[in-house]
């Protein structure tokens, strides 16, 4: 496991999927094939979308809209409760551990971020009670949130990156940024931050441990 320089680390930003929430690509690609998307494993995996899948996270496509091109494109009168199934489908587990690790750092003075590619699918789930086992919403863990259907941008263009940091007024050489996906960890280190890449489900608590606010 990497290991972190912590002297003067202020900030932490967390990824959501494959960092905070463990997640099953197949399975989600597997619902889409059954609601009519046979192209799904082209359009679709943990890090970025394609087609009309990107247009959602990037707000290109309001959640109706992309309901009516799912059908349009693939010719299937799925509701939108089936095509939602597929997109939850991605959410595999959101690990009590991690939540804690949350909780831990705030507690200890950190302030904490999250950068994420998403949808209004899967954040209408994340920001209910059903996210966690606690029944608290993702948004009782973090200062602030940045999703890139609200941003109109995603990872790892460099535009989503300085809207948050102009939003937050975070300094990236004081941040430590945590994502999975190699070309947004790539992007934040040349934006100046510190960086940690996990693989998807990794247990990255240790990173932590006895760590301080330096």
């Amino acid at each position: 496991m990497q290991k972190i320089d912590w002297k003067g680390i202020k900030n932490i930003v967390f990824d959501l999927g494959g960092v905070i929430i463990t997640l099953d690509s197949d399975e989600a690609v597997r619902r889409f094939r059954e609601a009519g998307a046979k192209d799904a494993a082209e359009l679709l995996n943990s890090y970025h979308q394609n087609g009309i899948f990107l247009a959602l996270e990037e707000g290109r496509l309001s959640r109706e809209e992309f309901y009516e091109a799912f059908r349009k494109e693939t010719g299937s009168p799925a509701s939108p409760e089936v095509i939602d199934a597929g997109w939850l489908g991605f959410m595999k587990e959101t690990p009590v551990i991690k939540l804690r690790l949350l909780e831990d750092l705030r507690a200890r003075g950190y302030r904490l971020y999250l950068l994420s590619n998403t949808n209004p699918v899967i954040m209408e789930w994340a920001l209910s009670p059903d996210f966690s086992a606690d029944k608290k919403p993702l948004d009782a863990y973090f200062d602030k949130l940045y999703l890139s259907y609200q941003m109109k941008c995603v990872k790892p263009d460099a535009v989503i990156f300085r809207k948050m940091i102009a939003d937050s007024g975070l300094i990236p050489s004081e941040t430590l940024f945590i994502d999975d996906g190699s070309a947004n960890v790539q992007m934040g280190r040349q934006l100046g931050f510190r960086t940690y890449q996990p693989v998807n489900g990794e247990d990255f608590t240790p990173l932590f441990f006895n760590q301080t606010n330096a």
